[in-house]
């Protein structure tokens, strides 16, 4: 939906001026006949003179147009927002053309504003599409090489990302019919009293007239002023803001604070300088001092340490010869403990082999194949019986029997020393197995009637020593 159009006579047309921008009545192409073969200044394809609900007057591509057509996809809202930038430009005394192309196509503007002598233009874009920061850069660049400046305009609600990167403001799209569009970011002044930018709201045909006229001007923010509070939905914000259109008076004063700032902090930076050097000599005094008794300190300490290393040596020589003389009474007492645990050993042995010397080698065999029968038969369980029994010292030197399968169990302790029970008190968990009913008396007696005894009432044999 363009405002411009080629016609075959008068050239470019333009629909948003009363004379079409060539001397040309609009009803010369409105609903004619045979109809004005107009085309749109970007495809070329065939457009018709049309009204909108509003009466805008704008020019409509034929049917068949080609997709790709920029000023065909452009919105309503965009086309409404150049209308307002063309009005305020014409506001200001300046002359305003929609659609300007470059003549190498490099750009073209959606309002070009040129002054009443013809010695200065300015562009003014309406960005509603998203663009990369490098392309509005890009773009921004090639209006600079032929000495255009550059406004870009964004209606969206959110600020733009590339509103800190390029000359640009946000407005706030009118609500309702005869509101005024609104610039509401991008726009500031310099409040030297509060050392900061302050956002600026105003209205979109005042601030177009402002810049045209050189009363505001595009400025960088410095880097300790970027950081602007503002109230949004109820809430102040830190927003950042690298750049802003403001006045010259702004631009100044933002200069004057930082001068004003940096002879400030050069001040104070020259008072903490004579406060640290008060400081210095004030500290070197002290250290001196400091030193001084550091000195008589040391001499005093060195004295108590001599004192206190004698005293010292005389403890140690002390408590050396103390320990020398516990060590050997810990070995003497060792060594008595180990002989008692020897002897104790030994006469526990000794009586061990006097219990098994009762029986001989042919009563033990029997003794261990009757448990090794018992117990294949009542518990259906395999015994082990080694070759060579050995006494074990836990169960008072009785021989401890395994069993053999799926799990592998103590069974049972064949024949413990009753003189030695008392010693083993593990025995009164195990089943112990005898040979006969006087042994199992001897051994109940022993650990005090809580064992488990079995006794196979094996009869007496000739008692043959222990081999």
């Amino acid at each position: 939906m363009p405002f411009t159009a080629v016609h075959p006579d008068a050239g470019r047309v333009d629909a948003t001026q009363p004379d079409l921008g060539c001397g040309m009545d609009w009803a010369r192409i409105y609903r004619v006949r045979p109809r004005v073969p107009l085309t749109c200044p970007e495809c070329g394809w065939g457009v018709h003179a049309k009204h909108s609900p509003q009466q805008v007057r704008f020019f409509c591509h034929d049917p068949g147009r080609p997709p790709e057509c920029e000023l065909s996809n452009e919105s309503w809202e965009h086309h409404m927002l150049k209308l307002e930038m063309a009005g305020a430009i014409r506001s200001a005394g300046w002359y305003a053309e929609l659609e300007v192309a470059a003549e190498d196509g490099s750009w073209r503007a959606d309002v070009m504003a040129s002054s009443a002598d013809g010695g200065r233009r300015m562009a003014w874009e309406a960005q509603l599409s998203p663009i990369t920061d490098e392309d509005i850069r890009a773009r921004t660049a090639r209006y600079r090489a032929e000495g255009i400046p550059v406004c870009w305009v964004s209606p969206h609600k959110r600020p733009p990302n590339w509103i800190d990167v390029v000359p640009a403001v946000r407005v706030r799209v009118p609500e309702e019919q005869g509101e005024p569009w609104v610039v509401d970011d991008g726009l500031a002044g310099f409040d030297y009293a509060a050392g900061g930018w302050k956002f600026r709201e105003e209205e979109l045909g005042r601030f177009v007239r402002w810049v045209l006229l050189g009363q505001l001007v595009p400025a960088r923010s410095l880097p300790r002023y970027r950081q602007v509070m503002r109230r949004v939905d109820g809430e102040m914000w830190w927003l950042r803001r690298n750049r802003w259109w403001t006045s010259p008076q702004s631009v100044r004063s933002q200069d004057e604070h930082e001068q004003m700032r940096q002879r400030q902090e050069k001040e104070r930076q020259e008072r903490e300088a004579r406060r640290k050097e008060r400081q210095a000599v004030s500290e070197r005094r002290r250290q001196r001092l400091q030193e001084l008794q550091q000195r008589r300190r040391a001499q005093e300490a060195e004295r108590r340490r001599v004192e206190q290393e004698k005293a010292h040596q005389a403890r140690m020589e002390q408590l050396l010869r103390e320990q020398e003389e516990q060590r050997r009474r810990l070995e003497e007492q060792r060594a008595r403990e180990a002989a008692e645990q020897e002897e104790k050993a030994r006469r526990a042995l000794e009586t061990a082999r006097n219990w098994w010397l009762r029986v001989s080698s042919a009563q033990r065999a029997e003794l261990f194949a009757a448990v090794a029968d018992r117990a294949r038969r009542e518990e259906k369980l395999f015994v082990e019986i080694p070759e060579e029994p050995r006494m074990h010292a836990s169960f008072a030197y009785g021989v401890p029997l395994f069993s053999r399968g799926r799990y592998h169990a103590l069974y049972g302790i064949v024949r413990p020393c009753p003189g030695l029970a008392s010693l083993s008190p593990q025995l009164g968990s195990q089943r112990i197995l005898v040979r006969n009913a006087q042994e199992a008396r001897e051994v109940q007696e022993a650990m005090g009637g809580c064992a488990r005894i079995t006794h196979f009432d094996l009869p007496d044999h000739e008692q043959l020593p222990l081999c």
